[in-house]
């Protein structure tokens, strides 16, 4: 077995970096517009809706601690993980579309027809993404290389975010030239093209190079009864079920601020002033309308669609922001550590999150001032909770001697599906409980839980975060003594004779 601490290609991790750009247009398009597409484009009712989450979220995490069981036992000629990302591609792409259609029937067959399309989505995504997360700590040992990779891999998500959140809703209209169900369609449809095409490249590109150790054989029982005994494992994996249960809740009722919340005709002017209205861009027939109007992100005349556009603005914007924090982080982690880093960071966004409920109905520059401030001050903490998961999966082999990557890997994308499942359920349940009401004129108290879901409430979420990083104890020390004990240890695999 050769020396286990390798530098990566640029071609490998940007290659590697494609398969999270791919999970993204599926895993943002769920946090984003999934709830909205099923109450005001599906027609399923906003509590119903809530359920179909949850059940949906809830069988894919449940579904990860088995496929990550699944991927650790597979033994190819390509790897234990690598493999996975092909074989789901062509299956994700089909029923990614399936996912956001809606058929021709209502009452429970639409029910049931929402319900396992969604399930299915969400056993596809387990079963890509559960080996492709896995990945990161079997492609290198190093601890620096997989930061960086980790940044490469967030990179590309954050592109993938930027195209979801900018493009999606001025392409359903594009296409559906009036008919939402249609226009969401063709839009998947085309969003699955890409991903099928980036899994590909991803399988293409990447290598798998930490084995676990030669002697090492399959237990169950004691891979998951490792986990429990270890407070790196414990603190991570609460700390990844709040983590979640906020960005699904705020992600997912972002679109309802901007949809029911904000002033439309101070938007209006706000979106004038960029030129992303039709009397301002005239009709000079220049490449910028072109562009414009190929994308849909310019404001009719009747202002029918300003909050579509003024959203699709916002979250290009928020993704533009993430980037340089994303790139920041590597350096960051570097100077201070991660864990450093992290706690700082979640204290900031904490802060910043909880300050949108100051934001009064015409204050759109304020909007975009707050998201300036809390996209940049969370964007580090995205690549290093998962170069942590890595640092996690070291720590339990150092400790016992077993290296359980996927196992461990699954339990993490348990922790954060079931924190997914429960943010956008009780996201819903929060609208419902102020007395939400989809396509109408919402009231005082609708509109207030409206503010609350996408400010103090998942906040709070925040606050636990922050705290559970302070029990957290692998630090920068430890973590560079365990990388050289296990380096020390693999060099005596490779140095054992082989058997027969």
């Amino acid at each position: 077995m050769a020396e286990q601490v390798q530098k990566l290609s640029f071609i490998e991790k940007a290659g590697y970096s494609l398969g999270d750009g791919a999970a993204n247009f599926v895993f943002m398009t769920m946090i984003l517009f999934q709830s909205g597409f099923y109450t005001d484009t599906m027609g399923v009712a906003v509590g119903a809706a809530g359920w179909l989450l949850l059940a949906g979220r809830l069988w894919d995490a449940f579904f990860d601690p088995l496929m990550g069981t699944i991927a650790d036992r597979t033994n190819t000629r390509w790897g234990k993980f690598r493999p996975w990302v092909l074989w789901t591609a062509l299956p994700w792409g089909v029923v990614m579309v399936l996912a956001y259609t809606t058929p021709g029937f209502t009452g429970l067959p639409l029910l049931v027809y929402a319900g396992v399309t969604n399930v299915l989505l969400m056993t596809l995504y387990s079963a890509n993404n559960t080996p492709y997360s896995a990945m990161t700590a079997a492609m290198t040992g190093d601890v620096n290389e997989r930061t960086t990779l980790s940044s490469y891999r967030f990179f590309a998500a954050m592109v993938a975010q930027l195209i979801v959140g900018g493009f999606t809703l001025p392409l359903v209209a594009k296409f559906g030239q009036g008919n939402k169900q249609v226009g969401w369609q063709w839009t998947m449809g085309l969003w699955a093209v890409v991903c099928v095409v980036c899994f590909v490249v991803t399988f293409l590109t990447t290598k798998e190079r930490i084995q676990p150790p030669p002697e090492q054989k399959a237990s169950l029982k004691e891979d998951f009864g490792n986990l429990v005994r270890m407070s790196p494992w414990v603190t991570m994996f609460v700390l990844t079920v709040v983590h979640f249960i906020f960005v699904a809740m705020q992600g997912g009722t972002m679109y309802y601020f901007f949809q029911y919340y904000l002033d439309k005709n101070a938007m209006f002017d706000f979106l004038q002033g960029f030129g992303l209205t039709r009397a301002a861009i005239g009709d000079t027939g220049g490449i910028g309308q072109y562009l414009l109007d190929v994308f849909g992100l310019v404001v009719n005349a009747d202002k029918s669609n300003v909050q579509s556009v003024g959203f699709s603005l916002f979250q290009m914007f928020s993704k533009f922001v993430t980037i340089f924090g994303v790139v920041a982080s590597t350096f960051l982690v570097v100077k201070f550590g991660k864990k450093m880093v992290a706690i700082v960071c979640f204290f900031l966004t904490t802060f910043f999150l909880a300050a949108f409920i100051l934001i009064p109905a015409d204050g759109i520059k304020m909007t975009f001032a707050l998201e300036f401030l809390r996209a940049l001050s969370y964007a580090p903490t995205i690549p290093l909770l998962w170069a942590i998961f890595a640092d996690v999966v070291d720590f339990v082999e150092w400790k016992t001697g077993r290296r359980t990557t996927g196992v461990i890997y699954a339990t993490f994308l348990f922790a954060l599906k079931a924190g997914l499942s429960l943010g956008g359920a009780i996201g819903l349940w929060i609208l419902g409980s102020y007395g939400y009401e989809a396509n109408a004129a919402q009231t005082e108290s609708s509109l207030l839980g409206i503010r609350m879901t996408i400010s103090v409430y998942p906040a709070i979420c925040l606050a636990v975060v922050f705290f559970c990083l302070l029990f957290y104890k692998i630090g920068k020390e430890l973590n560079l003594q365990i990388q050289d004990e296990l380096a020390e240890r693999r060099k005596g695999f490779a140095e054992q004779p082989a058997e027969g």
